[in-house]
């Protein structure tokens, strides 16, 4: 793991840090149990089906391996010396296109099944067609540990997300999507809204947009 910034002030006994190589083992093990309850995992890798948490696990460690190749922010908060939040931002200028990247696609239908990586394929198609341009700051994997949940950390997370996409000029906002419904009220109380919605299946995934504001430049001339 890299360096690291202390927490708000509400969360004194937070650090923010920049994750790293070293930090992989403790991103997976988050994520995991952060995802595969969520119905958007449910229905892409078949959760009805045997070996459906060896789908979500293979699923995450390639997403994540992918973002680290390709030199990609990611974010953690550590409390007393653990990491219990995580965070991968993908880049406004990456204009990640899944189906270009040949290596990453061949490891998922040998690791997760062909089936599993063609429903990925489509689903990440559909969310990048509603993008807006200019171009946004992606959030494709972002979690909390189920012990840690509830304590306002998700919150630090997503708000430092922000702050860090605020001081990127390339990017017009942030991008991320959900499957829990119930997640969208705390996700609007941040100032995000909706690009549109991805039927799955019976239940729909909430693509979410949150413009970046920054301060004008009180030196320029009209």
């Amino acid at each position: 793991m890299a360096g690291s910034n202390p927490g708000s002030q509400f969360h004194p006994e937070a650090a923010i840090v920049r994750l790293d190589e070293t930090a992989r083992n403790e991103a997976k093990s988050i994520l995991f149990q952060a995802y595969r309850h969520e119905p958007t995992f449910q229905y892409l890798f078949d959760h009805r089906r045997p070996g459906y948490e060896q789908r979500v696990r293979a699923t995450i460690r390639e997403l994540i391996g992918l973002y680290f190749e390709l030199n990609q922010e990611a974010i953690g908060v550590m409390v007393n010396e653990t990491l219990v939040a995580v965070a991968f931002i993908g880049d406004p200028e990456l204009r990640l296109n899944l189906a270009d990247q040949f290596s990453w696609r061949l490891r998922m239908v040998l690791t997760a099944g062909f089936a599993s990586t063609r429903r990925y394929l489509e689903y990440h198609d559909r969310i990048r067609a509603m993008l807006p341009q200019p171009q946004a700051h992606q959030l494709p994997l972002m979690g909390v540990h189920p012990k840690y949940q509830n304590r306002g950390y998700g919150r630090l997370l997503l708000e430092t997300v922000q702050r860090l996409c605020e001081d990127n000029p390339r990017g017009s906002g942030l991008v991320l999507d959900t499957g829990n419904s119930r997640y969208l009220q705390f996700y609007e109380s941040e100032g995000f809204r909706s690009l549109g919605k991805v039927k799955l299946g019976d239940f729909e995934d909430h693509v979410l947009f949150r413009e970046v504001h920054r301060a004008e430049n009180a030196g320029s001339h009209g």
